[in-house]
């Protein structure tokens, strides 16, 4: 094929794709146009939305607590095969404002321990098994203690509507821009055709319609971080609450390290693993969880505040800030 040949052909290609994606944009924007006449009042339309994304986050929830539970590779544990471990989580819930809680024992092959659900139904407690192996019953009341606080500040809800509203508002911004999205996705596809060049990704239509969406998957980074940096907010105030409860900060201090010990490989590839630690920066931004060091400081300062306390032990070398832990 000679090079004007293909010029013209790949000009045709390039108008085809114009036209395809410019009716898409209009069809899609002749609906929203359609849609935004048919609105309620500026009041109940706002409530209409806010109704729709407190919905979806809740539903959302609901249905991830359900499929945690139905996911555990454990199971639930009734009053007459462990007294003891339901009179501890008894006693703690008599101390604090949460209605007793579910408990389930796994076996998730890492030490771990977290809540979930909550509110009038109590939510649930899992216990992985290693935990009792690992640590002293004081510690095991401690992280008790802190996981008893998530569902007596209903945190996993907390924050799973917070992550569902912001989720929600990036999706609107998303459908409403979608016309010029497509638009634009369209023109620069068809001038680059047009210019023979069908891979060339330079243009300004192109550069416009890489804008737009970095803006909107700003918009989607930005609410995760907002929510990730509530649930480490949630972290702090939860072994606050452990502290103040127990009233033995040292003693999930000590938890604390021993898990993340337990968790350490200590394997000669090591460097390789999935638990390797990180200083990343954005690791760090998008944990759920505050660094150990970070938490075990403030149990120690909480420590020595109220006077004299057992040794908390030491932290590695390295900083943990940013580790995808276990839950705790």
């Amino acid at each position: 094929m000679s090079r004007l040949a293909f010029r013209a052909a790949a000009a045709v290609v390039g108008v085809a794709l114009l036209a395809v994606y410019l009716t898409a944009a209009l069809f899609v924007a002749d609906l929203l146009r359609v849609l935004w006449a048919a609105r309620p009042d500026l009041p109940v339309l706002l409530a209409l939305l806010a109704a729709a994304a407190l919905g979806s986050a809740y539903l959302s929830y609901r249905l991830g607590t359900a499929q945690i539970l139905a996911n555990l590779e454990g199971d639930r544990v009734p009053r007459e095969r462990a007294p003891d471990l339901h009179r501890r989580v008894d006693s703690l819930a008599a101390r604090m404002d949460v209605a007793r809680p579910k408990l389930y024992v796994t076996d998730a092959r890492a030490p771990n321990a977290f809540a979930v659900g909550g509110g009038a139904d109590g939510g649930a407690l899992v216990i992985d098994r290693s935990l009792f192996r690992l640590l002293a019953p004081r510690e095991i009341e401690a992280i008790f203690a802190h996981e008893l606080a998530h569902l007596e500040g209903n945190d996993g809800f907390a924050i799973a509507m917070a992550d569902g509203i912001g989720r929600s508002l990036v999706g609107i911004a998303t459908v409403v821009a979608l016309p010029a999205l497509l638009a634009l996705s369209g023109l620069a596809a068809a001038s680059a055709w047009i210019r023979g060049r069908p891979g060339d990704r330079s243009g300004p239509f192109a550069r416009l319609h890489r804008a737009l969406a970095g803006a909107l998957f700003a918009g989607f980074v930005l609410a995760t971080l907002v929510a990730r940096s509530r649930s480490r907010k949630r972290e702090f105030a939860a072994d606050d609450r452990a502290a103040e409860v127990t009233g033995d900060p040292v003693a999930l201090a000590r938890a604390l390290r021993r898990i993340e010990r337990a968790t350490d490989p200590t394997w000669s590839f090591a460097p390789f693993s999935t638990h390797k630690r990180t200083d990343g920066a954005a690791e760090r931004w998008l944990s759920t969880h505050p660094s150990t060091d970070e938490r075990v400081e403030r149990l120690r300062e909480r420590a020595e505040a109220q006077g004299p306390t057992r040794r908390i032990p030491a932290g590695p070398s390295r900083t943990t800030a940013g580790r995808g832990r276990a839950r705790r």
